[in-house]
Order: structure tokens, then C-alpha cells, then sequence
């Protein structure tokens, strides 16, 4: 009886997140999951600033100049795998705001 499989194998898709459509926040969990994406392709961008791409195999300026791209995919991958938490937390906090009730004033407008 053969074992299941723990990781994705080569080129299979990673397990995705639920889909954002199918709940009622969707468009706010979509925005979270984009920033969530933003941010860690910031973070991973001085990773691959010193990698050499000169010398055999490298890539030279082609690579150079499709990097960004990669590193972007990179960090979209990672946010719709779960990534690190900050999608949660900004759902939980534009949840948070949604039901927050501002107070009225004389004229019955919202302040």
C-alpha cells in the first residue's frame, strides 16, 4: 500500500487557499491576498538583487530584466498557498472596520 503523498510533486499546482468566490467577503479577501503579495515580493526582491547572472548558465540581460516578473510569481504562489499571516490579519481588520458603528450627529449623518 503506497504512502500518500505529503508534498506537491514537480510542476503539480500547489494547494490553493479556499476559493475567495465562494464567500461573502470576496473581493476583500482577494485585496488582502494581492497585498499579501506586494509585501513578500518586496521582501524577496533582495534575495535575488545579488545572485550573478553572468557566467556560464547564466541568464545576462534577459534575466536581469525578467527577474521582477519571477520574483512577483514567486510571491503570488506563496500568498495563495497561505502565506505568512498578513492576508488574514488585513481580512480580520477590514472585517473589523465594516462593523465598526460610527456615531451620528445632529443631522443624523454619519461622522
Amino acid at each position: 500500500m503506497d504512502a500518500p503523498d505529503l508534498l506537491p510533486r514537480a510542476g503539480a499546482p500547489l494547494p490553493a487557499r479556499p476559493n475567495p468566490e465562494a464567500t461573502p467577503n470576496a473581493d476583500l479577501q482577494r485585496v488582502a491576498q494581492e497585498f499579501e503579495a506586494v509585501f513578500l515580493s518586496e521582501m524577496l526582491a533582495p534575495m535575488f538583487e545579488s545572485l550573478d547572472t553572468e557566467g556560464l548558465g547564466g541568464g545576462g540581460m534577459g534575466e536581469q530584466m525578467f527577474r521582477p516578473m519571477l520574483v512577483q510569481r514567486y510571491a503570488e504562489t506563496i500568498a495563495r498557498a497561505g502565506g505568512v499571516g498578513i492576508a488574514d490579519s488585513i481580512l480580520r481588520e477590514f472585517t473589523r472596520m465594516q462593523t465598526v458603528v460610527m456615531p451620528e450627529g445632529e443631522d443624523g449623518a454619519p461622522r
